[in-house]
C-alpha cells in the first residue's frame, strides 16, 4: 500500500506561491506517495509567535493540531514553518498537558521536504532535469534549526542538466526574518541588497531555497532591481522535466 503524505503547504505558498505546493505534489506523487490536503490547515503561529503573541500563536497551533492529527506523514515546503511546529508547539503547550500529548505525537512525524525526500523516501534523483545555473540560498531556520546544508545541495547534483554554482554569502540571512523586514525595512533592505550582491557575483540565472519567505524577499528586491535572476523553490527545480 503506498504510503500517504500530509502536505502542510505554508501560508505564504497557500497565498502568494501555490506554484511551490503543487511542484511539491509533482515530486512527491512521481515517487509513489499519495498526497493529501488538510483542507482545514490554516497557519502554524509563527508570525504571532515571533512577535510575542504566544496566547495568539498558540490558538493558531491548536488548529495546526487538529488538522494534521491524522496524517501519517507531514511534509512542509518550509525551513521555518517546519521548525516551528517541531521546536516550538512544545514550548506553546508547555502548560497544557493534552495539546502537549498531541504535539509529542505530530512532531516525529513532520518533515521539512528536502530531508523528507532524502530520509523517508531514501532519493537523491527524482528524475529532473533544469538548463542551467543556479545558486543555492540556506535559509536561517533550515540552516540553524534543522541543519539542513548538503541535503538540498545533493538533490540538486542529481538534476540532469544543472550546474550549482555557490555564492560566497550562501548562509547569511536574506533580511526577511518575517515582521522584522517590516519594523526594521532599512537594515532588513541592506541586508537584502548584500545577499543580491552575492548572488549576481555568482553569474547564475536562478537563485534556489527551502524557504518561500526568503524566495519572496529575494526576488522582490531583483524584480525591482530589474534583474533578470529568477527565485525557484527546490521543489520547483525537482519537478522539471
Amino acid at each position: 500500500m503506498a504510503r500517504r503524505v500530509s502536505l502542510f503547504v505554508t501560508c505564504i505558498v497557500d497565498q502568494v506561491y501555490p506554484e511551490i505546493g503543487l511542484a511539491a505534489v509533482d515530486v512527491l506523487e512521481r515517487l509513489g506517495f499519495v498526497v493529501d490536503f488538510p483542507h482545514d490547515q490554516t497557519c502554524c503561529g509563527q508570525p504571532a509567535f515571533n512577535t510575542g503573541y504566544r496566547t495568539e500563536a498558540a490558538e493558531v497551533a491548536c488548529g495546526c493540531l487538529h488538522a494534521l492529527r491524522n496524517a501519517e506523514y507531514v511534509v512542509v515546503p518550509s525551513g521555518s514553518c517546519a521548525s516551528m511546529i517541531m521546536h516550538h508547539f512544545e514550548e506553546l503547550f508547555a502548560n497544557d498537558p493534552e495539546r502537549l500529548a498531541e504535539t509529542k505525537r505530530l512532531v516525529p512525524r513532520v518533515w521539512e521536504f528536502s530531508r523528507f525526500l532524502l530520509e523517508v523516501a531514501g532519493v537523491e534523483d527524482v528524475g529532473a532535469r533544469y538548463d542551467g545555473v543556479v545558486t543555492f540560498h540556506d535559509s536561517c531556520h533550515g540552516l540553524r534549526a534543522l541543519q539542513i546544508k548538503e541535503g538540498p545541495r545533493k538533490l540538486l547534483s542529481h538534476v540532469k542538466g544543472l550546474t550549482l554554482r555557490e555564492m560566497d554569502a550562501a548562509e547569511e540571512c536574506c533580511g526577511f526574518g518575517g515582521t522584522f523586514s517590516v519594523k526594521f525595512a532599512s537594515v532588513s533592505g541592506a541586508m537584502t541588497r548584500t545577499k543580491i550582491e552575492s548572488i549576481q557575483r555568482t553569474g547564475a540565472g536562478a537563485v534556489v531555497g527551502v524557504d518561500a519567505s526568503c524566495l519572496m524577499q529575494i526576488g522582490g528586491v531583483l524584480s525591482r532591481a530589474g534583474s533578470p535572476i529568477k527565485t525557484m523553490h527546490l521543489a520547483q527545480v525537482l519537478a522539471s522535466r
